[in-house]
């Protein structure tokens, strides 16, 4: 069974980094979440996959379907939507592109998202909202409701907040303190 502990272990030891980093936001920072080193190890994605899927269990949102802003929320959506498939109700993942595809449908949205689908943002690291933001922002246009907002870090920076004025509950799975503690 998967542990929150295994998680925040796991983020500290492969994807928290001290140091001076500018991070996507613009913003500086003496800490750098690369979550991706965690988000996207085999180890990584079942913790997150089982802790993910629980939450949103636990939320009470009954979303079908759960995607965010390529390339942080992509394997957070995958790991949700493999461990759904072991359980009793399946969700499927999504990808919102930053630009529509030039070629083919011209997709902003990939994966079997479906107009009317009850859908959870998924975020690697929550720093300002904005990436969340963008990705509701895309499946609202598409005719999804976006039920609330999933991290997997909140760096406790503002973003939690932002996207709450917006009307959106948010969950995170840990948080930067939460990692830091565990640093060695």
């Amino acid at each position: 069974m998967a542990s929150l502990s295994d998680l925040q272990r796991l983020l500290a030891e492969r994807s928290a980094k001290r140091g001076q980093f500018t991070l996507s936001s613009g913003r500086e920072s003496s800490l750098y979440i690369d979550a991706r080193l965690t988000t996207m190890s085999p180890e990584g994605l079942v913790l997150i996959g089982q802790l993910g899927l629980q939450a949103l269990e636990q939320s009470g949102w009954n979303v079908q379907s759960v995607g965010g802003l390529t390339l942080g929320a992509d394997p957070v959506a995958y790991a949700i939507a493999y461990a759904s498939g072991l359980s009793l109700r399946s969700v499927r993942a999504f990808t919102v592109r930053k630009e529509p595809k030039s070629h083919g449908t011209a997709q902003l949205i990939e994966g079997p998202f479906v107009r009317g689908d009850r859908v959870a943002i998924v975020e690697d690291v929550i720093t300002t909202g904005g990436s969340a933001l963008r990705a509701a922002s895309a499946i609202s246009a598409n005719g999804g409701v976006v039920a609330g907002i999933l991290a997997v870090v909140d760096r406790n920076e503002g973003g939690r907040e932002a996207l709450q004025e917006q009307g959106f509950p948010v969950i995170a799975l840990t948080t930067a303190a939460d990692i830091v503690a565990r640093l060695a």
